[in-house]
């Protein structure tokens, strides 16, 4: 059984994981459902590697920026890097049948179920938390489109062309990259552009 550090299940995604403890021993101590976390920091690490070699490859590794400061959220990414939370490229995980598909979206924006059904003609499904790891090879809190498994599919939402310049994770959730809008479509070699998210009535993009 592994040791486990304990969070509340209010807290925001932390450095390490989330997994809800199913077992008898901790359900019976803590509640059931009780919200914990192990730590992966030897993943982590792994996640940036891969991402910094790919970005490598592309000539942009010195675009990287590894923070002290936790950018597991577009919150906390914002706050670390001194921007507003829009700038933060979201890399949002779904699962099309047996397809892995990755979406940019700005920090604020929401995905609108309307706008994706129409876009892809299936109902928008999240791939599971616990599975993102192993599905896309970045752990939540760093998943982006730099270092990723074989056979993902990458969007750019069209609610980042607001900005000049974006921050989209680099693999774990104490860095980012930054990318002009023109670097990050070259760079994450993007299937295309999209329009999957909420507008207010201003035609600006809900928050």
């Amino acid at each position: 059984h592994r040791r486990l550090r304990l969070y509340s299940k209010d807290t925001n995604v932390p450095r390490s994981r989330f997994v809800e403890c199913s077992c008898g021993k901790c359900s019976g101590i803590l509640g059931a459902g009780t919200q914990v976390r192990y730590n992966s920091g030897g993943n982590e690490k792994m996640s940036l590697e891969k991402a910094e070699k790919y970005l490598e490859e592309k000539g942009f590794l010195d675009h990287v920026i590894e923070l002290e400061a936790s950018t597991a959220t577009v919150t906390e990414a914002a706050e670390a890097l001194h921007v507003e939370p829009g700038i933060i490229a979201k890399t949002m995980s779904f699962l099309q049948n047996d397809k892995a598909v990755l979406i940019l979206t700005e920090g604020t924006a929401r995905v609108d179920n309307r706008k994706y059904k129409d876009t892809f003609h299936i109902k928008a499904k999240m791939i599971p938390f616990d599975e993102v790891e192993n599905i896309i090879g970045h752990a939540p809190g760093g998943v982006c489109p730099f270092g990723i498994n074989e056979g993902i599919e990458v969007y750019l939402d069209e609610s980042l062309k607001q900005f000049t310049t974006v921050y989209p994770a680099a693999g774990n959730d104490h860095s980012a990259v930054k990318l002009t809008i023109p670097e990050l479509e070259q760079v994450a070699e993007a299937n295309g552009w999209v329009d999957v998210c909420k507008e207010t009535e201003n035609g600006s993009f809900m928050v």
